[in-house]
């Protein structure tokens, strides 16, 4: 299935799953699924417009450019990653492994309802201003943080750079929904997913 198409509904997960979506939020939908789809420089308002079913116009009335719904779909996003990691850690204190497998258990609902939000990250983010674009940098590294704290309480010793080596290898893994295809159920692509990457950050860590 192509990136385009998992975007329907790709702005959900992290960010506010039950709320009524709005015409804004229809158009932010179908704008991320062809800049996923297609490259940024690919896409053009025009596409967007035609794609939505709607005039230059009533677009502008929604967004001031290209440039205003990548902010609009990269910001919310990861102030969701950040919220729910906190919460997450917050509801099992003095249990990392519990911790570690509700973070896992929500990254990978994330990734897999969000593969075309997943790839304007890894594709598009260089592309915006400098003051957004070090803004989600700055939840990145924080919702990293959530992560190194319980790798750290899990493998005693384990120092905070050798344990945010060990996040981002499972953010690869996790993160890696843009390019599976459709052959697995979504289902078991959540078990395989959460299998492996508990797998990986369990692994023992002391050096060879």
């Amino acid at each position: 299935m192509a990136v385009e198409q998992q975007a329907r509904g790709a702005t959900n997960g992290a960010t506010g799953a039950g709320r009524r979506r709005s015409r804004r939020d229809e158009i932010l939908e179908i704008a991320v699924g062809l800049f996923a789809a297609r490259g940024y420089h690919g896409v053009s308002m025009d596409d967007i417009g035609a794609a939505a079913g709607v005039t230059g116009p009533a677009l502008y009335h929604h967004f001031a450019g290209k440039e205003a719904m990548l902010v609009a779909a990269l910001i919310p996003v990861s102030e969701g990653l950040l919220e729910g990691g906190r919460k997450r850690a917050a509801n099992h204190p003095d249990d990392p492994r519990g911790t570690l497998e509700s973070l896992i258990d929500f990254h990978v609902d994330f990734a897999l309802a969000n593969p075309a939000v997943i790839a304007l990250h890894l594709h598009e983010l260089d592309r915006l201003p400098d003051e957004p674009r070090r803004r989600i940098r700055r939840l990145q590294r924080l919702y990293v943080e959530e992560w190194v704290t319980v790798l750290t309480a899990l493998h005693p010793g384990l120092p905070d750079g050798e344990a945010r080596v060990l996040a981002h290898a499972a953010f690869g893994l996790m993160n890696s929904t843009p390019f599976l295809g459709g052959e697995v159920d979504r289902r078991r692509r959540a078990e395989l997913l959460r299998g492996a990457t508990l797998a990986a950050l369990l692994a023992p860590t002391d050096p060879a």
